[in-house]
């Protein structure tokens, strides 16, 4: 999409020559002509909905970006009004040409790729904060993990200006599951993926002692240092209890403040960025706005040699064939179809969920008629280069550029799995108001339109309505958008760093029983 500024006076968009829908860009009144299209409106439509550009006889599809979003379930009259009751959702046909639309990324040249400041770390990862992570192995050790966390105030920090905080890290889970097999597994990479992020230069462990996911399995596992002088352990059953335990542990951690305090920011490639890609509370107009200019940031970030991470399974589902066919190899794109068969066929089969069709309330009331039409928005942030591998939920990210994560759509689960993966930046779209923060990774909120950005303006960060208002074109918001994951990077806090979000959205993803 160009700039609007020279069609602002335009109530509604064709987004694609193919597409037998229309857009509206602002509430329409019924009896209200359209003059470039020939339709005048027999009733009164909501900006974001979809409108019949065409008469649309029963059982046909529903086109939208050239896409198939549904079909029609009775014939639709020109300039009808589309919603979840009129398009209906049914499994059909996708044409798979795996590889057919890879092209290998035009990489900037390193003197000319930009920068940022971050703490570069021992293993040659780079950060863009500073925390000390306190990580519980079972939920049975969360309150006092919160508890040494929360010792470490604003205040008590004061003389330490490189640290960003005493973060703490609870669960849910780690007693009561499955012992072996990948419900432990998963655990063990998530719980690792933060024990070693990044974003944290010191971490202390608490467990209680009698748990499944006992402290020297998880290291095992996951092959962690038991004499790395940045990483220390505490078990509750043999620190004498509770209280006891607290004390140890706020003991333990003032002794690494210093050491973690001694990490400087350094001028660092944008290489070295990771970003996980996530939308939530979406609408008509994150397909419009916010989702492609992600996108297009995400280009811009590939090519400077740094990696985003697309995920969330189920609002792929639909276009996962425009993703195959982006893949770097066949291997590459049978990967991403065995997860989303996977979801499809056993873990999903037969469940009330949003891959089976229906989408949330919030969805359907931001105009979103089924999953088919949420997933072609989704995918959108992933941008157009391509798709260099496919990663298991909290697996450690290797490759860079673009890649796929196998996640859930609900948002803390699906960054949960991306930070264990090695995202040190969120960038989070919505449509509706999603107020999110994921510790110890700034999470950048892009807002869709700007209605809804000067209404929660506590929360987001960026107003990509500025599209839909002709003041900037989808190039120009994405360049804005990669250069702001450039500033937060660097320090610059987030809204919902400001607001102190993310304490308690760390949550693992649970696929196994509890027993």
């Amino acid at each position: 999409m160009n700039k609007l500024q020279s069609d602002n006076l335009l109530n509604a968009l064709c987004l694609h020559d193919n597409d037998n829908i229309l857009i509206t860009l602002k509430n329409l009144n019924s009896g209200m002509v359209l003059n470039e299209y020939g339709i005048t409106m027999d009733a009164p439509a909501l900006s974001g909905q979809k409108i019949a550009r065409f008469g649309i006889e029963k059982d046909d599809p529903i086109i939208k970006y050239g896409t198939v979003i549904g079909f029609a379930d009775s014939n639709i009259k020109k300039g009808q009004v589309l919603t979840n009751k009129n398009v209906l959702f049914k499994e059909f046909n996708r044409e798979h040409n795996y590889c057919s639309k890879y092209k290998p990324t035009n990489y900037i040249e390193n003197n000319l790729q930009k920068s940022f400041m971050g703490y570069k770390r021992q293993d040659g990862r780079v950060g863009t904060r500073n925390y000390i992570a306190i990580v519980s192995t079972v939920n049975c050790s969360a309150t006092v993990v919160h508890e040494i966390a929360s010792f470490f105030t604003s205040e008590k920090l004061k003389d330490y200006k490189n640290i960003d905080g005493v973060a703490a890290f609870s669960h849910s889970t780690g007693c009561g599951m499955e012992l072996s097999g990948e419900p432990m597994n998963l655990l063990y990479r998530t719980l690792g993926g933060y024990i070693k992020h990044p974003n944290v230069a010191a971490t202390l462990v608490v467990g209680l002692g009698c748990e499944r996911c006992q402290v020297g399995g998880l290291f095992q596992n996951q092959k962690l240092d038991q004499d790395d002088p940045f990483v220390e352990t505490l078990i509750m059953q043999e620190n004498g209890g509770t209280s006891s335990t607290i004390k140890a542990g706020i003991e333990i951690v003032k002794k690494m403040l210093d050491k973690v305090n001694d990490y400087k920011r350094v001028i660092t490639p944008v290489s070295s960025l990771m970003v996980g890609l996530q939308c939530g509370g979406s609408d008509a107009f994150s397909s419009l706005t916010a989702n492609p200019a992600l996108g297009k940031a995400v280009d811009l970030l590939v090519e400077n040699g740094g990696t985003a991470v697309l995920s969330e399974t189920p609002e792929i589902y639909g276009v996962e064939h425009t993703l195959t066919a982006r893949a770097i190899n066949v291997s590459v794109a049978e990967k991403l179809m065995e997860r989303v068969d996977w979801w499809k066929n056993v873990y999903s089969k037969g469940r009330d969920v949003q891959i089976n069709g229906v989408v949330s309330p919030g969805n359907q009331m931001g105009g979103l008629a089924n999953i088919l039409e949420k997933s072609l928005g989704s995918a959108m942030k992933g941008g157009s280069t391509g798709l260099m591998e496919v990663y298991k939920y909290a697996e450690r990210i290797t490759e860079r550029g673009f890649v796929f994560m196998d996640t859930p759509g609900f948002d803390p689960v699906s960054a949960t799995g991306q930070i264990a993966g090695g995202a040190n930046l969120i960038a989070f779209t919505t449509g509706r108001g999603s107020c999110f923060g994921a510790k110890p990774s700034p999470s950048i909120k892009l807002a869709t339109n700007t209605i809804l950005f000067n209404k929660m303006k506590e929360d987001m960060d960026i107003n990509c309505g500025k599209i839909v208002d002709g003041i900037l074109s989808l190039d120009e918001m994405g360049e804005e958008i990669f250069n702001y994951f450039i500033d937060v990077a660097s320090g610059k806090k987030t809204k919902s760093e400001i607001l102190s979000l993310g304490r308690h959205e760390f949550a693992p993803w649970q696929i196994g029983i509890t027993g």
